[in-house]
């Protein structure tokens, strides 16, 4: 019986701090609200900034910038941005001979279409390279090349 009294009896379970191995007396990186405040902080009475003057009430200007989509050109007018004029534009269409005008006329020939029916695919826009123009200024905006 006299060892069981050598060992005192705790009264209270250890404190968390002392079961992890916290350090009590290591200063906390957060403020330990005080009785009556609130753990998330509001009710802190935190010191101004000091050597930093207080915002100026400066009126912000915001500048809207449109990104304009990249523009796939084909045989079709196309609705943009002319980036000349910068003015919303349907594009204008003109039709030249590209290099499947020129193969389509080689290929009838070898067929024996000599006598002048070679010359059909220069008739036929389906088979022309496209170019579009701005209505309003000129300007050359794109092109769409068959081969």
């Amino acid at each position: 019986m006299s060892a069981a009294s050598a060992n005192p009896v705790p009264s209270a379970p250890p404190s968390y701090e002392e079961a992890v191995g916290i350090n009590v007396n290591y200063p906390h990186p957060y403020p330990i609200p005080g009785p009556g405040q609130k753990p998330d902080g509001k009710g802190t009475n935190l010191p101004p900034h000091m050597g930093q003057p207080p915002p100026a009430n400066n009126p912000i200007t915001v500048q809207t910038v449109y990104v304009q989509q990249p523009v796939m050109f084909y045989d079709r007018p196309v609705q943009m941005v002319c980036p000349s004029c910068n003015q919303v534009i349907v594009t204008r269409l003109s039709y030249d001979s590209g290099a499947l005008t020129w193969l389509s006329c080689g290929g009838l020939c070898l067929l024996g279409c000599i006598a002048g029916c070679c010359l059909i695919p220069f008739c036929i826009d389906a088979l022309k390279d496209v170019d579009h123009t701005c209505p309003k200024c000129s300007a050359l905006v794109g092109s769409y090349k068959r081969l």
